[in-house]
């Protein structure tokens, strides 16, 4: 099977799991939630400069969340229904599979956007304009990229680990924190703020919000080529360390037991 069949093939499987396992969407059915308790904190507080914290940082929290949840949980129904040595047994390659699964639930996630605007609309009659809306579907499709290549990444893990889920929740809010999702990273300690450059979501998250600001964006190439390199490079790591884990686990004879 060729490269985009493949591609398109492992999607269509996705999208049919997603269907008969609504739980995965949980992230989507809380994001609005999420968008309440944001906006009304920002409302009592009186703080309407932070609305667009409010606004972007639930729709952003349910991709990476989705994208994490699912590339965990690839490997682990795959181990747990015992389909995981056929499945590296054929000529297809693991990472695409697990990376095309990942991009179709990134683009599901996408939903979470219209969900946190309407909240903001219909019950805090928050009018948000976008005076740049090309830009902002440019931000968004960049950081739907680079989420599916920092989940392929760390997909190694859950390959590596028994239980794949132990691992996930502590890869959520750390993120959210260092990517400035929640909280401006302004606000975090000095020491934290080189830290905060290697983590993509700190520059998608930033762009996001001054595409909702009516200046014009400064630094608008360099910000998303940091977003996409950043995804790059940990889908490139994630390739690489994926090859040597199923190597080693096939070495050792303990896929199925790791």
């Amino acid at each position: 099977m060729t490269g985009p069949r493949l591609f398109a093939a492992a999607a269509h499987q996705q999208v049919l799991l997603l269907r008969r396992s609504p739980g995965d969407l949980m992230s989507l059915a809380v994001t609005p939630l999420y968008a309440l308790i944001f906006l009304a904190i920002t409302e009592h507080a009186g703080r309407s400069g932070l609305t667009a914290y409010a606004v972007v940082a639930p729709p952003v929290m349910a991709l990476w969340s989705m994208a994490l949840f699912v590339s965990g949980g690839i490997v682990d129904s795959e181990r747990s229904g015992g389909t995981l040595e056929a499945l590296l047994a054929t000529p297809a390659s693991l990472t695409a599979v697990i990376s095309a699964r990942i991009g179709a639930v990134t683009l599901i996630s996408l939903v979470g956007v219209p969900e946190s605007w309407l909240v903001a609309r219909l019950l805090f009659d928050v009018r948000l304009p976008v005076p740049h809306p090309a830009l902002l579907t440019v931000v968004l499709l960049c950081t739907g990229l680079a989420t599916a290549g920092t989940a392929t990444a760390v997909s190694v893990l859950f390959v590596l680990a028994r239980a794949a889920r132990a691992y996930q929740n502590s890869l959520t809010y750390p993120l959210y924190i260092l990517g400035g999702v929640i909280v401006p990273v302004s606000l975090l300690p000095d020491w934290l703020h080189p830290l905060t450059r290697l983590v993509f979501l700190s520059w998608s998250s930033a762009l996001l919000r001054d595409c909702l600001e009516q200046a014009p964006v400064p630094g608008v190439l360099p910000r998303l080529g940091a977003v996409l390199g950043l995804g790059a490079a940990a889908y490139l790591a994630g390739s690489l360390g994926l090859r040597r884990a199923l190597d080693r686990l096939r070495a050792t004879g303990a896929v199925g037991l790791s």
